[in-house]
């Protein structure tokens, strides 16, 4: 084992947009698990828009402070044990932090099964494909023939999102950066359409992709595109909201769409935001899902993987910027 622990701090606030060098990367002691508790040593870590909203203040999770080991969800095994849960060897899922080893209590983490590719356990057997799961069938409750449309359709969450949509006999219409990635929506995940949300002419290009209207929309982003997407609503349509990742990486959140009491009561549209573990214990069914979808080629997996614990802080940045396609994770 090495003697020392390569640990990720949060060296700063970002005041605006994230930088790699509001990041530093330290040494410490490898720790000791005290009574109850495992030494975890990360495999892959996970990477989400969420990351930089703990920047901002609480949300579902205490706010990071500058000098903090960099919270995150981590894929590890454990390497010793003090809780008879869990024994060396054996993979677990937690809040392990940007680190190559951590001691946490047995009851915050969460046993995994051994598979190949271990990567999948943080895609579409993990908080990506739950997240996607639960979002569209519990909160948009889509049914066959309706219009689903997603933000940040090309990344860990809206790509499974479309791809359920067209399970589930929707038409999927995905909104994504670029021309590039909207041609892998269409012609390798299946997606019916794609609106680039760069393009000058954004909102009438998604006008045009659901000229029957809008009846489930899943956003990712918030901003311009959820006010645009709103807009277009059916009336009685559900709006799934997963996350902001428009507002994330700035001073200060922008102005929320206008008129939005008045148009939810016209439409009686549902509006419902939501985190993975409110469905924790329904996990199974939609695993067991996730996983025929897979076997059968109906739920196309994609994953960007990068290699090395010193590379997590521009990998973020770039998270941010958009320039993944599919779950983003680094392996450590």
């Amino acid at each position: 084992m090495p003697q020392a622990n390569r640990q990720i701090v949060l060296d700063q606030l970002p005041q605006g947009k994230l930088a790699a060098d509001h990041f530093r990367l330290i040494e410490g002691e490898i720790p000791q698990p005290a009574e109850g508790e495992a030494l975890i040593r990360t495999r892959y870590v996970s990477l989400d828009a969420a990351n930089r909203a703990w920047m901002q203040g609480a949300t579902y999770r205490s706010a990071l402070d500058a000098g903090q080991v960099m919270a995150g969800g981590a894929l590890g095994e454990v390497v010793d044990s003090r809780d008879p849960s869990l024994k060396p060897g054996d993979l677990v899922w937690g809040d392990v932090g940007w680190q190559e080893y951590a001691s946490l209590p047995a009851r915050r983490l969460s046993k995994l099964p051994a598979m190949e590719p271990l990567t999948h356990l943080l895609s579409v057997y993990g908080v990506a494909g739950l997240t996607a799961y639960f979002g569209l069938l519990e909160c948009g409750r889509p049914k066959p023939g309706e219009t689903v449309v997603v933000s940040a359709a090309a990344g860990a969450v809206g790509s499974i999102v479309g791809q359920i949509a067209k399970i589930r006999g929707c038409r999927a219409i995905g909104i994504a950066g670029g021309e590039e990635k909207g041609r892998w929506l269409t012609d390798e995940l299946g997606f019916d359409a794609a609106v680039d949300y760069k393009a000058g002419d954004f909102k009438k290009r998604l006008r045009e992709a659901v000229p029957n209207g809008i009846d489930v929309y899943f956003d990712n982003v918030g901003g311009a595109v959820f006010e645009a997407c709103l807009f277009g609503m059916n009336t009685f349509g559900r709006i799934a909201c997963c996350g902001a990742v428009s507002q994330y990486d700035q001073a200060a959140p922008q102005h929320g769409p206008r008129g939005v009491p008045g148009l939810i009561v016209t439409k009686r549209l549902s509006v419902r935001g939501f985190i993975v573990s409110d469905f924790a214990d329904r996990n199974d069914q939609a695993l067991a899902d996730l996983q025929s979808w897979v076997q059968s080629g109906q739920l196309k997996v994609q994953e960007d993987v990068i290699d090395g614990l010193e590379n997590l802080p521009s990998a973020l940045v770039g998270l941010l910027a958009g320039e993944n396609r599919g779950k983003r994770m680094v392996k450590v």
